[in-house]
């Protein structure tokens, strides 16, 4: 919807087509963006060819979990030398790999790949309502290209050439969600939200360091900008989960009444397990994969985090 307000010609694909015709019919989407009219640039089809026949630049929004079958199925119809935007912020569950990582493994030499991410709500941009994110590519003119080809008066692009912070940030800033919703949910109060948020931030920073990102990009947008927004926003579907799970409601009955995909959830064992590769603690991690699997509670995980050996807070 961005793209096609600022003058792009624009397709969205969807892999049910007979949504995607009633939407393209209707013009707006009655499940996720009800009150937002689609602009007349942006045709919705459910046919793949169409979307990408004539496309220079490709969003790649699909889940995690998706993303690969999605690309591979993509990756003939891409144009060659066309750039491919990663808008999905999450790990790939059995290989540990990160999305432009997959992206690049499935689509032809010679695709450029880029990843935005950054604390941005959905229907605040569709509001346009003033917003900030990261775009990150190894490739400096690739950096400058979505720039110009997606800036406006309300969105704003800050480059970088840290792919791996970029994307470990924005994956595993939604397993500190998860806790920071159950922080919420049994009401333990703002000192405990913030000290929670702050050590998911060390988290993040020791885990994407070790993967080879650079210190400083943690503490920008795709850091903690957006760790900040899906800690506290309300429309964080993480967050969500973590309230609902200190309710003390199963981690079945919370995703089936959810829409949309909370990726913190399938993120939390594959982070673990990308630490482990690298031989970082993951405590906060450690507490919501417990939590998700059942095999603790809401408050006793919080707990066991309290009462953990202290140490210094820096080294």
């Amino acid at each position: 919807m961005h793209l096609a307000r600022i003058g792009h010609e624009a397709h969205l694909w969807a892999r049910d087509a007979a949504l995607a015709a009633d939407i393209h019919e209707r013009r707006f989407n009655p499940v996720y963006l009800p009150e937002i009219r689609f602009p007349t640039n942006l045709r919705v089809t459910g046919d793949l060819r169409e979307a990408l026949s004539r496309s220079d630049l490709v969003i790649a929004a699909a889940p995690s979990h998706g993303t690969r079958e999605v690309l591979r199925n993509a990756a003939p119809l891409i144009r060659r030398g066309a750039t491919v935007v990663s808008a999905t912020k999450g790990l790939e569950g059995h290989t540990l790999f990160r999305m432009s990582e997959v992206i690049e493994q499935e689509c032809a030499p010679g695709t450029r790949v880029a990843v935005l991410s950054g604390p941005s709500f959905a229907i605040e941009l569709a509001r346009e309502l003033p917003t900030a994110v990261s775009i990150a590519s190894r490739d400096p003119q690739v950096v400058e290209r979505v720039q110009a080809e997606f800036r406006a008066p309300y969105f704003r692009l800050y480059g970088t050439d840290d792919v791996v912070g970029v994307e470990i940030g924005g994956a595993l800033k939604n397993i500190i969600a998860i806790a920071a919703g159950v922080v919420e949910g049994l009401g333990l109060g703002h000192n405990a939200l913030a000290a929670l948020t702050t050590r998911g931030l060390a988290e993040m920073s020791r885990l994407a360091c070790a993967a080879g990102a650079k210190r400083e990009t943690l503490s920008g947008l795709t850091g903690l900008g957006d760790l900040v927004l899906t800690c506290t926003g309300h429309l964080s579907r993480n967050r969500h989960v973590g309230m609902e799970l200190a309710s003390g409601r199963a981690l079945q009955d919370v995703l089936g009444g959810m829409k949309m995909v909370a990726e913190g959830v399938r993120t939390t064992e594959a982070a673990l397990a990308l630490a482990t590769r690298y031989g970082v603690e993951l405590p906060i991690a450690a507490q919501v994969a417990e939590l998700l699997t059942g095999r603790k509670d809401a408050r006793t995980a919080l707990s066991e985090l309290m009462i953990r050996p202290q140490k210094a807070e820096v080294g």
